[in-house]
C-alpha cells in the first residue's frame, strides 16, 4: 500500500513538472515562428537553424521524460543537423524535414492539450486540499454564501461533509496522476515520434548494414572454415598417406617398422577424425540439431566447470538458423563468464513468448562487461542482428552481471526434446 502510494505522489509531482514546462514551450515556438517570418527577407536564413536545433533539443527532452517516466518509447526523426552546409541549405533542409513540422505542431499544442491534461489531478488534489485544511477554519467567520463544491459549508455537519469530499478528491487526484501521466506520454508519442517516412529509412539503412556486416561475417567464417580444414584435417590426412606409403615399402623388409607406422596412421586418423568432429561442432553442433536448443545449451553446460543451472521452457523446435544464432550467443556469455567474469554459478533461462526467444545469462562474477571493450559481445550483437535480434548488457562493477538476447521467431515445429 505504501508504494503505491508512494508511486502516486511521485507521478503527482512529476504531473507538475510537465505542467510547468509545457509554460515554457510555446516560447521556444515563438523563436522558430518568427524565423519563418524572417525568411522572405533573408535573415530567418541565419536564425531558422539555431530555433529548429533548440526546437529538437526541447522535443528530446520530452521524449526521454515520458521513457524514463513510463517507460513510453518514442523513436526520434532524423538528426537536423545532419545537412549541407551553408545557412539557406540548412534551412531548406530542416523545411523539408517532416520530424521538424510535427515538433512545431507540438510546441503549440503542448501547453493547451498536454498542460490541461497534467493539470486534471493537480487541480484535484489543490481542490481537495483546500476543503481538507481549510474549510475546516474558516466556515465560522464567512457567512451563509460559503460553498466548497456543491456543498454549503455552514454547520458542523456541512463542513465535515467538505471536509471528507476534499479527502475524496485528493485521494481521486493521487490514484488518477499515474494514468494521466501515461495518458500524456501517449499524447507526446502521438505528435513526437519518426514520421512513418523517416521509420522506414531508418529500417532500411539499418537492414543494409546488418545485411553487409553478415556477409562479412560469413566471408570470415567460410574462410575460418577452410584454414581449420588446411592447417588442421587436411594436413593430417597428407601425413597418413605419406606414413601409409613408407608402411607400404617396409611390410616385407621389416615388419615390426611398418606395424609401428601403421599404429602411427590409427593416432594420425583418430586426430584427424577429433578435428573434424570439432569443426562441424564449431559449425553447427549434432545435439542442436537432434535435440534442439534445449538440450544443446544442457549440453554445453556439461562442458564447462561453472555450476549452470539452465531453465528451458520451450514448447517447440525453432527455426534452425535461429536456433544456431542464440546457441552460439549463450556459448559466447558462458565462455565471458567463465574467462573474464571469474564467475562460480551461472544461470541460463530460455523462453519463448509472444513470438519473441528470449535467453538471459546471469552470472555472480565482477562485472564491468562492455560490448564495446572486447570483440566476443560485439559479435554477439552482430548475429542477433541478423534476425532483427537485441542484446542488452547489465553488467555494473562488482556484479552481477546479465546479458540478456532477443530473437523475434516463430515455433516451427512442436516440442520434440527434453527441455
Amino acid at each position: 500500500m505504501a508504494s503505491v502510494v508512494s508511486r502516486a505522489c511521485v507521478a503527482a509531482v512529476r504531473c507538475q513538472w510537465a505542467s510547468l514546462l509545457a509554460l515554457a514551450v510555446p516560447f521556444v515556438g515563438s523563436l522558430v515562428v518568427c524565423a519563418l517570418l524572417l525568411l522572405p527577407v533573408g535573415a530567418g536564413f541565419a536564425l531558422l537553424p539555431p530555433a529548429a536545433r533548440a526546437l529538437r533539443s526541447l522535443t528530446d527532452r520530452a521524449r526521454a521524460r515520458a521513457g524514463r517516466w513510463t517507460d513510453t518509447r518514442i523513436s526520434p526523426p532524423r538528426d537536423l543537423t545532419a545537412v549541407a552546409p551553408g545557412p539557406r541549405r540548412r534551412a531548406a533542409a530542416i523545411l523539408a524535414d517532416e520530424g521538424f513540422w510535427r515538433d512545431l505542431t507540438w510546441a503549440w499544442l503542448e501547453p493547451a492539450v498536454g498542460g490541461l491534461l497534467v493539470a486534471v489531478p493537480l487541480a484535484l488534489i489543490e481542490y481537495g486540499a483546500f476543503g481538507a485544511l481549510v474549510q475546516p477554519f474558516i466556515w465560522r467567520i464567512i457567512d451563509d454564501g460559503n460553498w466548497y463544491a456543491f456543498v454549503p459549508v455552514h454547520s458542523t455537519a456541512t463542513m465535515l461533509a467538505a471536509l471528507a469530499l476534499g479527502l475524496a478528491l485528493a485521494a481521486g487526484g493521487l490514484a488518477a496522476a499515474p494514468a494521466v501521466l501515461r495518458l500524456h506520454a501517449r499524447w507526446s508519442r502521438l505528435l513526437l515520434s519518426a514520421p512513418r517516412s523517416a521509420e522506414l529509412a531508418r529500417r532500411v539503412e539499418r537492414l543494409t548494414d546488418t545485411r553487409d556486416r553478415a556477409l562479412d561475417t560469413q566471408a570470415a567464417e567460410l574462410r575460418r572454415i577452410e584454414r581449420d580444414l588446411h592447417d588442421g584435417a587436411q594436413a593430417r590426412l597428407v601425413a597418413l598417406g605419406m606414413t601409409l606409403d613408407s608402411a607400404t615399402r617396409l611390410l616385407d623388409t621389416d615388419p615390426a617398422a611398418a606395424r609401428e607406422l601403421l599404429l602411427d596412421v590409427r593416432r594420425t586418423s583418430e586426430a584427424a577424425l577429433r578435428d573434424l568432429r570439432d569443426l562441424v561442432h564449431g559449425i553447427h553442433p549434432p545435439v542442436l540439431a537432434d535435440r534442439g536448443l534445449g538440450d544443446a545449451v544442457r549440453s554445453l553446460a556439461l562442458d564447462t566447470f561453472l555450476d549452470v543451472h539452465v531453465e528451458a521452457r520451450l514448447p517447440g523446435r525453432l527455426p534452425a538458423p535461429v536456433e544456431s544464432a542464440a546457441y552460439f550467443a549463450v556459448s559466447e556469455a558462458l565462455t565471458n563468464a567463465a574467462k573474464h567474469a571469474r564467475a562460480r554459478e551461472v544461470r541460463i533461462t530460455l523462453t519463448h513468448e509472444d513470438g519473441t526467444l528470449r535467453a538471459v545469462v546471469a552470472d555472480d562474477g565482477r562485472g564491468g562487461a562492455d560490448i564495446a571493450g572486447g570483440t566476443g559481445l560485439l559479435g554477439v550483437r552482430r548475429r542477433l542482428d541478423t534476425f532483427d535480434g537485441v542484446l542488452a548488457l547489465h553488467s555494473p562493477p562488482g556484479g552481477p552481471t546479465t546479458v540478456t538476447m532477443e530473437i523475434p521467431c516463430a515455433l516451427s515445429s512442436p516440442k520434440t526434446s527434453f527441455c
